[in-house]
């Protein structure tokens, strides 16, 4: 059996990545097609953890009181749970000829990482190699969103914000995404304006899969 094709959405938070992969699933399987839908961090034994922390239901103590773990730690669980992730879900479903459709991926770790540490090359580096054995997606769609639009969207969501939810932050990672392709040379890597309202945006992402199938619109 010829294996599906792995596809990441990609893109700060409220720029539409889980909404647009249940469309993509969705008109897939509307054309007879096998997708399945993941998300990273993963819902495995560590990626329960990591959102454990995003949410702040686990912090570590220091001599300065409770704080979340530092930039280089949560990359090492990202990994680690990536790799548990690939193993438990994503390998099996692409050998049976399922599209995996991923909301987030390695390209999370190295934008969400080196922002956090300060925008360092270095830490950049760092990150890469701690995934370098990880598969590569097929196609990776970045959903390129203003800040302001994406905090909006946020404003909308039930509960709390999140970890990596602080407005300065997201505004130094939607510059850090505009770019990601010069840190995933090899990578298929296609940029969608997520300004737009979901179904253009879902119709610019049907597009992609489709260049990447080889088929016409």
């Amino acid at each position: 059996m010829i294996d599906g094709h792995f596809i990441v959405l990609e893109g700060i938070d409220g720029s539409g990545t889980t909404t647009q992969s249940a469309i993509l699933a969705d008109r897939l399987r509307d054309q007879g097609l096998p997708a399945h839908t993941t998300r990273e961090p993963s819902d495995g034994p560590i990626g329960v953890l990591i959102r454990q922390i995003l949410t702040g239901r686990v912090v570590t103590p220091s001599q300065h009181g409770a704080r979340p773990p530092t930039w280089a730690t949560m990359a090492t669980l990202f990994a680690a749970d990536r790799l548990d992730h690939l193993e438990a879900e994503i390998h099996p479903n692409l050998h049976d000829g399922v599209t995996v459709i991923c909301d987030r991926y390695d390209h999370s770790s190295v934008a969400y990482q080196t922002v956090s540490a300060g925008g360092s090359e270095e830490v950049s580096s760092w990150v890469l190699t701690l995934n370098r054995h990880a598969r590569r997606p097929d196609l990776t769609l970045v959903l390129d969103v203003d800040p302001e639009v994406a905090a909006t969207r946020r404003g909308m969501r039930s509960g709390g914000p999140e970890l990596y939810e602080v407005s300065e932050m997201q505004v130094e990672l939607a510059k850090f995404y505009r770019k990601i392709d010069e840190l995933f040379p090899n990578d298929r890597i296609a940029h969608i304006d997520a300004d737009k309202d979901v179904d253009g945006v879902a119709e610019a992402v049907w597009a992609e899969v489709v260049r990447l199938r080889g088929e016409s619109a």
